[in-house]
């Protein structure tokens, strides 16, 4: 039965959560929101939604990049190289960020006769992003609940996994992972040293997964 909206970015977390619930998505739905890599990660959201005979669209939310302080969105700083830590990626926190985009996934759900919103947070996001821990997820959820006649909740089945078990089901299901994209940096090529490619480099590995990545370094 399709009752699920998807947030799809474009990257590894949410394009294998595409694939493995396919079956149950009716609409998926991208967010440009101005930072410095949507115009990398859009086309791979549309290509695997085109596959899969899932209906996509974008949507501009181009006021968080005029408004909000984050080293992920255009005109903000430079992004951080190294490790995927705390201390090192907590300027790329854009605040609220998947707050905003539940609530308008909630709204659309609703709007199409839809019951649930699916969303690709993991375990590995928790310490940096405050909106892709559980108790964020389980209070948003209940606050949609609350706020629609449908009762509209987040399917969040990632939650607890790592990128690396993410990276291990997409394997199982041959997902080719050079048609997703990770850096933060938005260039033409992977830059292979911010945080976001170090962490797909470890899960691609982890996983027993041949990187073709094209990387700069």
């Amino acid at each position: 039965m399709k009752d699920s909206v998807i947030i799809v970015s474009g990257g590894m977390d949410s394009i294998t959560l595409l694939h493995e619930y396919a079956d149950r998505i009716a609409l998926a739905v991208t967010f440009d929101y101005g930072s410095k890599h949507n115009a990398n990660e859009i086309p791979f959201a549309k290509l695997h939604c085109e596959r899969l005979g899932i209906k996509h669209i974008v949507i501009p939310l181009g006021f968080m990049a005029d408004y909000f302080k984050s080293s992920l969105l255009k005109g903000g700083e430079e992004i951080p190289e190294g490790s995927y830590d705390d201390e090192n990626m907590k300027s790329t926190v854009v605040p609220f960020r998947n707050g905003i985009m539940l609530a308008i996934a909630c709204g659309l759900a609703e709007s199409n006769g839809l019951t649930k919103v699916m969303l690709a947070n993991h375990f590995g996001d928790h310490a940096i992003y405050p909106d892709c821990r559980e108790d964020f997820v389980k209070a948003m959820s209940q606050a949609m609940q609350f706020g629609t006649y449908e009762h509209i909740e987040i399917v969040a089945p990632y939650t607890n996994i790592t990128k690396t078990d993410i990276a291990r089901h997409g394997k199982n299901m041959g997902i080719d992972y050079t048609e997703t994209w990770s850096c933060y940096k938005g260039g033409e090529k992977h830059c292979g040293k911010c945080g976001t490619c170090t962490e797909r480099k470890e899960a691609l590995r982890d996983a027993g997964i041949e990187d073709k990545t094209e990387y700069l370094d």
